[in-house]
């Protein structure tokens, strides 16, 4: 049975969008050394934002890779089960793939490889079926 979606398709791929823009300006600002201040709303507006892209990519792992095997961990933003094999129920699941919002995104997008992610100590996965690496990037933005 297909998970259930919360997000809605359009808003998950416009959030991915702006998510990227406001990683690429970023990184423009930082290039350039130009410290600028962000407000508490703009702040928040952020975190709304990369909310809805996590819980959206998060839903299209699911999608794209079902079953319960895996549960990938995005704190605070999201979690799902993904994968075929041992189904899991209760307490810590056989594998579990964790890692923050940033990265996560940059997986899902393709900005950032699996074995770079993990390499670098961003990413932590452990278990039989934890390499996701067969299913990402899950979007493709143009770029």
């Amino acid at each position: 049975m297909a998970a259930r979606r919360r997000i809605d398709p359009v808003a998950g791929v416009q959030a991915l969008r702006q998510w990227a823009q406001e990683q690429d300006e970023s990184q423009k600002t930082a290039d350039t050394n130009a410290a600028g201040s962000v407000s508490p709303a703009d702040r928040a507006a952020r975190r709304r934002v990369t909310a809805t892209a996590v819980r959206y990519t998060l839903e299209e792992l699911a999608a794209c890779a079902p079953g319960r095997s895996v549960e990938v961990r995005v704190p605070p933003f999201g979690v799902t089960q993904a994968v075929a094999g041992t189904v899991h129920r209760r307490g810590t699941p056989p594998s579990v793939v964790e890692t923050d919002a940033p990265t996560w995104l940059a997986l899902a997008t393709g900005r950032l490889i699996w074995q770079d992610a993990l390499n670098s100590g961003a990413l932590q996965a452990s278990g039989e079926r934890c390499d996701l690496s067969a299913y990402l990037p899950l979007v493709r933005l143009p770029g």
